[in-house]
């Protein structure tokens, strides 16, 4: 009988190269955003089919707050679209939503539209879809460790705006770049890294799937020796 495929229980994509893409084709870098959003569909729904429990996305930092005026208030207006017009797919798919970061500093009409798609996928039991949204690894352990400090208690994790959610078994970064990018960085502790040359709007189901079993060729050891 064939071996059965290693899976991993949580993929983590940080997406990246949409300016470049839309750049190199002399489009505004916008133009690049709005088509990584047919690559988020096409790896959503593979994930799905292949039985990845968790699907988490780093859509945008904290940082990303610095970028233009006109930039993020296009990537937030994207953001929402989003939220609306994919709910077909997460239902379709038995999908949940979940988005994690800093929610203060999104807008009251963007946070609405989380929460109602967030309650709307709520009681769905296939993969788990989470979007990291003003989000950065500096500031989730910062605020994790100020809530942890007034409770005094001494368990970090369970403050992390990821409590809840394994830690990623295989972090994929798309265009070429190869480090984190203040990107989970206690969780990412144990997970395999796989850089992709791509960038994110050509990554689809195909090149998903390679993904997954590079991961399954991997010999996670968890610093012991087999």
């Amino acid at each position: 009988m064939e071996e059965e495929k290693k899976l991993p229980v949580h993929v983590s994509i940080i997406m990246d190269g949409n300016g470049r893409w839309a750049k190199e084709r002399g489009q505004e870098r916008i133009h690049g955003h709005f088509e990584g959003v047919a690559s988020v569909r096409a790896c959503a729904e593979e994930a799905a089919r292949q039985g990845i429990r968790y699907l988490s996305l780093f859509a945008f930092s904290e940082e990303n707050w610095n970028r233009p005026g006109a930039e993020v208030g296009a990537l937030m207006e994207l953001m929402g679209k989003s939220v609306c017009d994919e709910e077909k797919t997460l239902m379709d798919n038995n999908m949940r939503f979940l988005v994690l970061g800093n929610r203060a500093r999104l807008s009251a009409g963007l946070e609405a539209a989380i929460r109602a798609l967030e309650e709307k996928t709520a009681a769905n039991t296939g993969t788990t879809l989470v979007v990291f949204l003003s989000y950065s690894g500096k500031w989730d352990l910062l605020q994790a460790a100020r809530r942890m400090a007034a409770a005094g208690d001494d368990d970090l994790e369970k403050y992390l705006v990821t409590a809840g959610v394994p830690d990623p078994d295989l972090i994929i970064r798309t265009s070429g770049e190869q480090r984190l990018s203040n990107f989970l960085l206690w969780q990412a502790a144990y997970a395999e890294l796989l850089f992709v040359d791509k960038y994110w709007p050509d990554f689809r189901e195909a090149d998903f799937r390679a993904a997954l079993e590079e991961f399954a060729k991997r010999d996670r050891r968890y610093g012991k020796v087999k």
